[in-house]
């Protein structure tokens, strides 16, 4: 089984996070912040990777810190999960429309991070969730999970739908490039022999 857990305690949070690759997408997630809440609930169900993520935050001083790790968390699980990484395809990428708003998304199982993000919002605030905190999510992910990502909102006018547009697009993306290829017949996908960074 593709599954992992991990657990993070700083004085600023206390995550929980446990990932089964080949789920159905099912998400138990709690993090004291309804948006955010959303947010990885839609990604655990287009990603087809079941979730459950437990984070307590300082947030009587803001949500920064949750977000950002539990970002750090689920990323570390999803890496700790794939393992050495053999047979997946690893390369994926999707085109995410949600109503006015059309997202980019290309994703490489790389085990080097790295992380381009060319989205914009029109306002600070979807209801009390900073948007800056999308990409301070993405970050963290990206960087524990050992995958280069590219994120390009293409055009939209509205904040949830664009922050909502990135996280299916990541859930789609990640999908396809972590499915196991039959072709590669366990092979690591790399003429390298390793995707360890």
């Amino acid at each position: 089984m593709r599954a992992a857990a991990v657990s993070r305690k700083t004085k600023e949070t206390e995550i929980e996070a446990s990932v089964d690759l080949d789920g159905t997408g099912a998400a138990k997630i709690q993090t004291g912040i309804g948006f955010f809440d959303h947010m990885l609930e839609q990604l655990a169900r287009h990603s087809l990777i079941d979730m459950a993520i437990s984070a307590k935050g300082d947030l009587h001083i803001d949500q920064h810190h949750t977000v950002e790790d539990t970002g750090i968390a689920l990323g570390q699980a999803i890496r700790k999960a794939l393992g050495d990484r053999v047979g997946i395809t690893r390369y994926a990428d999707a085109l995410l429309p949600m109503d006015e708003t059309l997202t980019r998304v290309a994703i490489d199982v790389s085990g080097r991070p790295f992380l381009v993000f060319k989205t914009s919002f029109p306002r600070e605030k979807i209801g009390e969730f900073d948007t800056e905190l999308v990409r301070e999510f993405f970050q963290a992910f990206v960087m524990n999970a050992g995958m280069t990502v590219h994120v390009e909102t293409l055009y939209g006018e509205n904040a949830h739908h664009i922050s909502e547009s990135c996280f299916k697009g990541l859930a789609r993306a990640l999908r396809l490039a972590i499915e196991q290829d039959p072709r590669q017949k366990g092979a690591i996908p790399s003429t390298k022999g390793t995707l360890a960074g």
